[in-house]
C-alpha cells in the first residue's frame, strides 16, 4: 500500500529550528554559515560530526536551516553522491559536509567519481583545533589532521583551510568559483573547530561576491574557430564524438543544428550525459560504453572526427582501429588537460590531434555555426518528449532479463518525462531512446560501485519542482552499497524510483575470473565463486522498506514486473519512493560482450 504524502509533512517544513536568531554572526562559523547562503548554495547534505558541531550549530540556529538546507545522509559518501546528482542536473554546486579526517575518508570514493565526471561539488570539512593547547583529549587529537586536504588533492580542483572567520569568504567564493569554472570538479575546504568556535572579535563585512567570481571566457580565439571551419567545411564525411557537454536546451539545439546543416554523423556515449537524440538519423549506432559497430564504421569511413570533449578519445580510436590510428583529420575541443595531474590517470591515453580548441564545447558550438553561417533555433523551452511504449513483452519467459526489465519500465512510464539518473553496465542504449539533455545523467564518473542511489537522490533533489519523473537503474551491488541515502529520499519527500537488475552476483568479476581462467588453461566454472550473493537471496525490497520506500519484489516473472512497475509509477505519481528489485539473469548486451573480448 502506497504511503499517503498528504499526511506528512512537505519538505519545507522539515526540521524548522524553533526560537530567536541571532540578527549578526556572532562565532566563525556563523560567517561561514552566511558566506554559503549569500553564494546561493541551496543545500547541505551531510552525515553529523563533533568536529565541525559549531557549523552545524550555525546551520541551524543562525540561518534557521534555510538557505542552505540541511540534508541528513547515513554515510558521507552519500552526501556527496546527493550533491554529485544535483550538479548532474543543474551544473551548480550544492555543498556536502563530511566529519574530519574520518568522514573524508569515507567521503573519497564519492568525490573522486565527481572529479572523473567533472561535476562540481563543495565538499566542506572539519578537523580538531589545531592549536594543540585548545583540543579535547583523545578523540580530538585522533580527528586532527595537519594536511587534511592531502588526502583528496589529487582529485579535487583546490583545497584551502582558511586560518580564520575574516579568511572564510574568500575561500568559500574561490571554491565556489573554481568548482564551477570549466572544466569543473569538486573543490574541498577545511574549518578549523577552533575557528568555527571561536568568538570574534571584529565584525566580518562579507565581500560582493559576484566580483570576487567573475565570468571566465572559456570560448575559442577567432583563429582557431576560422581553422576548424575551414576543416569542416572541407570535409565530406564528418563525424561528431559529443562527449561531456551540459545539460542545456540552448546548447542541445545549437548541436542538433550544427550536425543537420552539415549531415555529420553524430555518436554519443553512456558514460556521460545525453548530448544528442539517440533516435535521429544522423546518429551513428546505439550510444554504449563501447562503440557500436555502426558508430565503428562512422569513425573508419570518416574523413574529419570532431571530439566535443569525448571521454577516451584514443581509448576509442583503439577500440576501431586496433594498432592502427585514424588518417583522417581529427579536431579536439576540450578544456580537460587543464585539471590533469600526476596521480591520477582518468585523463586516459593522449589522443593525436590536428587541432585543438582548448575551451568548453558548449561555448565553441555557436561560433562554429555562426562561421559556418548555421542559424541556430530561438531559445525557448526545449519541448520534453515523453517517454514512448517500448515493445510488447513475451506472456512469460524462463528468466528476466535488463531487456524485458526497459520495455517493461517504458511501457508502465509511458507519457511521462523522465530523467534516467543512473544506468547499468548491461544496459543497451537501444532500449530508451534519449530526446533531451535530461533524458539520462550519465554515469557514475569514477566507476565506484554504490554511487548510484545517491546520484539519484542528488538529481531527484535538483528535479524535485518539475514534472520530471526521476528513475535510477541500479546493479544489486551498487543498490547495497549506497542504500541508505533512499532513507534520505524518503525523509525529505523527494519522489523517485530505483529499478534494481539484480543478477544476485557481481557479474562484472565473474566475467574478468572467466577471461583469467581462459588465459590460464584452468577451470572457467569457478568464476562464481567469491562473487554471487545468494544462499540467502538478501530481500532488496525489504532493505528498500526498512528506509521508508514502498518496496516491490523479488520480482522474478513477466506478469510481477508488469504489475510492480505499474504499482511503482504510482507511488512515485503520489509524491513516494519505490524500490523495485528484479530478479534478472546474468549476462552482458552482445555489443558489451564483444568490446570486452577485444581486449583478450
Amino acid at each position: 500500500m502506497a504511503k499517503d504524502p498528504d499526511a506528512r509533512a512537505p519538505m519545507d517544513a522539515i526540521e524548522t529550528p524553533v526560537g530567536d536568531r541571532p540578527n549578526r554572526p556572532q562565532y566563525g562559523s556563523d560567517v561561514a554559515a552566511l558566506c554559503l547562503g549569500a553564494l546561493d548554495i541551496p543545500y547541505i547534505a551531510l552525515n553529523p560530526g563533533a568536529s565541525y558541531r559549531g557549523f552545524h550549530d550555525s546551520l541551524v540556529n543562525f540561518l534557521g536551516n534555510r538557505a542552505p538546507r540541511m540534508l541528513l545522509c547515513l554515510h558521507e559518501e552519500h552526501a556527496v553522491a546527493i550533491a554529485h546528482g544535483y550538479a548532474k542536473v543543474t551544473g551548480k554546486a550544492m555543498a556536502a559536509a563530511v566529519h574530519s579526517n574520518v568522514g573524508l575518508m569515507h567521503a573519497t570514493m564519492a568525490i573522486f567519481n565527481a572529479w572523473c565526471d567533472r561535476m562540481p561539488v563543495l565538499v566542506i570539512g572539519a578537523t580538531g583545533p589545531l592549536d594543540a593547547t585548545r583540543r579535547r583529549p583523545w578523540i580530538e587529537w585522533i580527528h586532527t589532521a595537519r594536511d587534511q586536504g592531502a588526502l583528496v588533492r589529487d582529485y579535487t580542483k583546490w583545497d584551502d583551510q582558511p586560518a580564520s572567520a575574516a579568511a572564510v569568504p574568500e575561500s568559500f567564493a574561490r571554491a565556489k568559483w573554481l568548482a564551477e569554472t570549466v572544466p569543473q570538479g569538486p573543490v574541498y575546504v577545511n574549518l578549523d573547530a577552533g575557528m568555527q568556535e571561536g568568538a570574534l572579535d571584529a565584525p566580518v563585512v562579507l565581500p560582493d561576491f559576484g566580483r570576487l567570481m567573475p565570468a571566465t571566457d572559456t570560448g575559442a580565439g577567432s583563429r582557431a574557430i576560422a581553422d576548424a571551419a575551414a576543416l569542416i567545411r572541407a570535409a565530406r564525411s564528418p563525424v561528431f564524438l559529443m562527449g561531456r557537454v551540459t545539460r542545456s536546451p540552448d546548447a542541445w539545439r545549437a548541436r542538433v543544428a550544427l550536425a543537420e546543416a552539415l549531415g555529420a554523423r553524430v555518436l554519443t556515449d553512456l558514460k556521460v550525459g545525453a548530448a544528442f537524440p539517440t533516435d535521429h538519423p544522423l546518429h551513428a549506432g546505439v550510444p554504449g560504453v563501447y562503440p557500436s559497430p555502426e558508430a565503428a564504421r562512422a569513425v573508419r569511413d570518416a574523413d574529419l572526427i570532431v571530439s566535443f570533449d569525448w571521454t577516451d578519445l584514443n581509448g576509442t580510436f583503439a577500440k576501431i582501429f586496433d594498432a592502427d590510428r585514424p588518417t583522417a583529420k581529427i579536431i579536439q575541443i576540450s578544456p580537460d588537460h587543464q585539471v590533469h595531474n600526476g596521480w591520477s590517470m582518468d585523463y586516459q591515453a593522449l589522443p593525436p590531434a590536428d587541432l585543438m580548441i582548448a575551451a568548453g564545447p558548449d561555448t565553441v558550438i555557436p561560433d562554429l555555426c555562426a562561421a559556418l553561417d548555421i542559424p541556430i533555433p530561438d531559445a525557448g523551452p526545449l519541448p520534453r518528449p515523453p517517454v514512448t511504449p517500448g515493445d510488447a513483452l513475451p506472456e512469460t519467459v524462463e528468466e528476466l532479463t535488463v531487456a524485458h526489465v526497459a520495455a517493461a519500465l517504458r511501457r508502465a512510464l509511458a507519457g511521462e518525462r523522465v530523467s534516467l539518473s543512473h544506468l547499468p553496465l548491461s544496459w543497451d542504449g537501444g532500449y530508451w531512446p534519449l530526446r533531451h539533455p535530461l533524458d539520462f545523467l550519465g554515469s557514475d564518473g569514477g566507476g565506484g560501485v554504490g554511487a548510484g542511489p545517491g546520484v539519484t537522490v542528488g538529481a531527484a533533489l535538483a528535479l524535485k519542482d518539475t514534472d520530471t519523473m526521476v528513475v535510477g537503474i541500479c546493479g544489486d551491488g551498487d543498490f547495497l552499497m549506497g542504500l541508505t541515502s533512499v532513507w534520505t529520499a524518503c525523509h525529505y519527500r523527494l519522489p523517485l524510483l530505483i529499478v534494481v537488475v539484480n543478477n544476485r552476483t557481481f557479474y562484472n568479476d565473474e566475467v574478468h575470473q572467466e577471461r583469467v581462467a581462459n588465459q590460464r588453461g584452468r577451470p572457467p566454472e569457478n568464476k562464481w565463486i567469491g562473487q554471487r550473493m545468494s544462499d540467502p537471496d538478501i530481500d532488496l525490497s525489504a532493505l528498500a522498506s526498512a528506509q521508508g520506500a514502498e518496496g516491490f519484489g523479488p520480482v522474478r516473472s513477466v506478469e510481477q514486473l508488469t504489475d510492480s512497475l505499474a504499482r511503482a509509477a504510482e507511488v512515485v505519481r503520489a509524491g513516494g519512493v519505490a524500490v523495485v528489485d528484479v530478479h534478472v539473469a546474468t549476462g552482458y548486451t552482445p555489443a558489451f560482450q564483444a568490446a570486452l573480448k577485444s581486449e583478450d
